[in-house]
């Protein structure tokens, strides 16, 4: 599959604040024809993209090497925080319905990537409240409920945790790598990190969707909009220590970052798929 560099206003990368991660170029995914445009996310070893459509509804596996594509599902919601081992072996992806009194319902389906085969997890349920690897992820896990709660489990135990306050609306959390620290964006402020029982509370700004690059570097989208539309849109990487690196420039609207260990993928509003190549 053939892949070109794009410039893309690389000199964001060197003009910002600060120098968070070394960006070593931006390549465009040659997008078979047919094939959902929305990034959903890569493995961790970035030989592949999985793919959904805008509305999350569907999965397609797309190998980078070869360019072949894999329809893993067609199911709605199936794009929605799916998730990919360590090995990229397996895939978890969950899909919504409606019950008999028209209640949304969502089950959890695990996909061999090897062999093709999907396996059922849990079935359909109103209580789903966070989607894991088992045997992949840590124990702790933390997730956001359907009236914006943010919960933390912390061996087997299931808390509110309230950084602050709980008139928040809390957003896009997730765990580090190692399970120790928590990622949320508060809604209308800003992405904040802190510690499993809320201490330690560091603002990283302005950040949309953010995602751990690894247990120092989260990435996520500083974007705009008019009220119908995106009218920008760029990739930052922050971390820890208060750095901002922005990593795309103004010609392309960069949306939904999804990192891998040195890629870190996006796409824009218009079908077109990217990958963000870091060095160390």
């Amino acid at each position: 599959m053939k892949k070109f560099a794009l410039t893309l206003a690389l000199c964001a990368a060197f003009s910002s604040f600060a120098q968070v991660v070394n960006v070593s170029g931006i390549e465009q995914v040659a997008l078979p024809d047919g094939v959902p445009t929305q990034v959903a996310g890569i493995s961790p070893a970035g030989d592949y993209l999985l793919l959904s459509h805008d509305n999350n509804q569907g999965l397609t596996k797309l190998d980078l090497a070869t360019g072949q594509s894999t329809v893993i599902t067609e199911a709605p919601g199936a794009g929605y925080n799916a998730r990919i081992s360590n090995d990229g072996n397996t895939i978890v992806y969950r899909q919504t319905s409606q019950n008999s009194k028209h209640l949304r319902q969502v089950e959890v389906t695990r996909h061999n990537v090897t062999t093709g085969a999907n396996e059922q997890l849990v079935r359909p349920s109103r209580d789903l409240k966070a989607l894991q690897l088992a045997g992949v992820d840590k124990s702790n896990r933390v997730y956001t409920t359907q009236n914006f709660q943010l919960m933390v489990s912390v061996a087997g135990k299931t808390s509110q945790l309230t950084p602050l306050g709980a008139d928040k609306r809390y957003l896009w959390a997730s765990l580090s790598p190692n399970g120790q620290k928590v990622l949320f964006f508060v809604g209308g402020d800003a992405a904040y990190v802190c510690n499993l029982d809320g201490s330690g509370l560091q603002k990283l700004g302005m950040l949309h969707a953010a995602k751990w690059l690894n247990d120092n570097i989260v990435v996520g989208m500083n974007d705009k909009d008019n009220g119908e539309v995106y009218t920008s849109s760029e990739i930052v990487a922050v971390n820890l220590q208060g750095q901002r690196q922005v990593l795309t420039g103004g010609d392309v609207i960069a949306m939904y970052p999804h990192p891998a260990s040195d890629k870190i993928a996006f796409s824009t509003p218009t079908g077109e798929a990217y990958i963000i190549n870091l060095t160390k």
